[in-house]
């Protein structure tokens, strides 16, 4: 009986309780390994597919438009054509791309180039001198048109007038577009608005005279006030006043 009581507890198929176990454990090991490598390699697919989807952007400048569409579709890229300006390329060959060669680039990104329209030498006309609307015109007969279009004020031009233009009258210019700085003509007087409120009508009146500034009189009953004094003003005193502007003075009737 006490040989039974020092002998291994045994199943029905003679494996012991601790043999059990151990078989047990190394069934878990052998599914952690297998699911960690599982996981591992899942990973590592996603990791080859995400930057299986980017390519380099190629050189694009210098080669014909056909065959930098070509290019770039066999990188899985798209081509778009953002301007195409006048220079001494051959017609239809990028002139400048974006983004720049090298860049890590998705799958169906596009690619902006500006393509040449070869040589062409444009006759600019005179503007300067004429009006805005008048030099429209004129380069529009060319087959041109205004680009940029800047203002400043010139005391001796007229409003309207193109003061500079760039590129400048002649042949050889490499762009349609002609750029042009517009006089705004004499700047106009300013004051600084000042302070009426308290003051009496027929003063307040008399000041604007001598400035030679408008105004508009609005008359309302507030017994506080004295007769005639001036109880509201726009502009507010200390703000910028056109010459040209209406000043509102409002006073106690």
């Amino acid at each position: 009986m006490n040989d039974e009581l020092q002998g291994e507890t045994t199943n029905g198929s003679g494996v012991t309780l601790k043999e059990r176990l151990e078989q047990v454990g190394r069934m878990a090991l052998l599914v952690f390994i297998l699911a960690s490598a599982a996981f591992l390699s899942a990973i590592t697919a996603m990791r080859i597919a995400i930057h299986g989807r980017e390519v380099t952007m190629p050189s694009l400048v210098g080669i014909n438009v056909s065959e930098a569409s070509k290019l770039l579709n066999s990188r899985g890229l798209l081509l778009r054509v953002a301007d195409r300006i006048y220079t001494d390329l051959p017609i239809n060959v990028v002139v400048r791309q974006t983004p720049p060669p090298g860049m890590l680039m998705k799958v169906s990104q596009q690619a902006h180039v500006v393509l040449s329209l070869g040589q062409r030498q444009l006759h600019i006309p005179a503007l300067e001198g004429n009006s805005l609307r008048a030099s429209r015109i004129e380069l529009l007969r060319e087959g041109l048109q205004v680009g940029e279009v800047s203002a400043v004020t010139m005391p001796d031009a007229a409003a309207d007038t193109v003061i500079i233009q760039n590129p400048k009258s002649g042949a050889g210019a490499a762009t349609p577009r002609v750029d042009v700085l517009v006089s705004q003509g004499q700047r106009e007087m300013a004051y600084v608005m000042p302070h009426f409120v308290g003051m009496n009508e027929a003063e307040t009146q008399h000041r604007l005279d001598v400035a030679g500034l408008r105004r508009k009189v609005n008359y309302v009953t507030a017994p506080q006030w004295p007769h005639g004094a001036v109880i509201d003003q726009a502009p507010l005193a200390g703000q910028r006043l056109a010459s040209s502007a209406t000043i509102e003075l409002t006073v106690a009737n």
